[in-house]
């Protein structure tokens, strides 16, 4: 969880909850249509690869949005998987440039 409560989502969890499964299209159908390995959609859509700059230019152009729009959720997703990770690291965090003693 991070500091706001919600568990980092994946861009891969949008693409089957909100568009996949309305339009009740399979992985398959959309590897075709974008035409990409089936393995590259398959992995997204599990959770196990991220969105690329490629794939979020024919995800935009398929499903009518922004490139912006995948290449956000995807920063959005590692930043806080960061944020998480960071804080159970716990310890000293990273020091300000202010804080370090250059001026």
């Amino acid at each position: 969880m991070t500091r706001n409560g919600m568990r980092p989502i994946h861009p891969g969890e949008i693409l089957r909850e909100e568009y996949l499964s309305p339009l009740e299209m399979s992985v398959n159908v959309l590897s075709m249509a974008l035409h990409v390995p089936a393995t590259r959609m398959n992995e997204i859509v599990r959770e196990n690869r991220g969105i690329t700059a490629d794939t979020a230019l024919r995800l935009a152009r398929y499903f009518g949005t922004s490139d912006r729009f995948w290449l956000n959720l995807q920063t959005e997703y590692e930043l806080r998987r960061a944020q998480i990770s960071k804080a159970e690291q716990g310890g000293p965090g990273t020091s300000r440039l202010s804080e370090a003693g250059c001026q």
